[in-house]
């Protein structure tokens, strides 16, 4: 059951980032300094995101 919701909410994550990852290509086209800072902001978060999935797949046994 602990594994079910951990899905599902790596599942939502996933999505959640393909939504930003999808926004920002949108306003990649206009340029501005408010922009490249939540761009840096969705990198470090992503790659934050990133670690957590590959701890919990170490915890699970999954990697």
């Amino acid at each position: 059951m602990a594994n079910d919701r951990l899905a599902k909410a790596i599942k939502r994550l996933d999505a959640a980032l393909v939504r930003v990852e999808r926004a920002s290509e949108r306003v990649a086209a206009k340029p501005d300094p408010e922009f490249a800072r939540l761009a840096q902001r969705h990198a470090r978060l992503r790659e934050r995101a990133q670690e957590a999935i590959r701890a919990i797949d170490r915890l699970t046994g999954t990697a």
